[in-house]
C-alpha cells in the first residue's frame, strides 16, 4: 500500500484489522456522509474503524497522508490539476 509508510504503528497486543480496509471503511463513511454505525460490514467493524480514524486524526496521521499523497501523485504524472478540485 503505498500510504503504509505514513500510517502510525501498530500498538502492542491484539493483531491489527487490515489497514487498506480500515482506510477503505474511513473513506466510505467520510464519502458518503452516512453515520459510522451504518458503515457495511466488508469494512469491518464500524467502532474499530472509527477509533482508528479518531486516532489518526489526532495524532496528525491524516495530516501526512494530505499532504504527501498529491505530491507523490504530481510527481509521477498522476494528477491533472485542471480537473481537481478539493473543498
Amino acid at each position: 500500500m503505498l500510504i503504509e509508510p505514513l500510517l502510525a504503528p501498530p500498538r502492542m497486543g491484539r493483531p491489527v484489522r487490515d489497514r487498506r480496509q480500515v482506510v477503505n471503511g474511513i473513506l466510505w463513511t467520510l464519502s458518503t456522509g452516512a453515520a459510522w454505525r451504518d458503515l457495511p460490514e466488508r469494512y469491518g467493524p464500524w467502532k474499530t474503524v472509527y477509533e482508528r480514524f479518531r486516532r489518526w486524526s489526532a495524532d496528525g496521521t491524516w495530516d501526512r497522508l494530505l499532504a504527501h499523497v498529491p505530491q507523490r501523485s504530481d510527481a509521477v504524472g498522476a494528477v491533472d490539476w485542471t480537473v481537481v478540485c478539493v473543498d
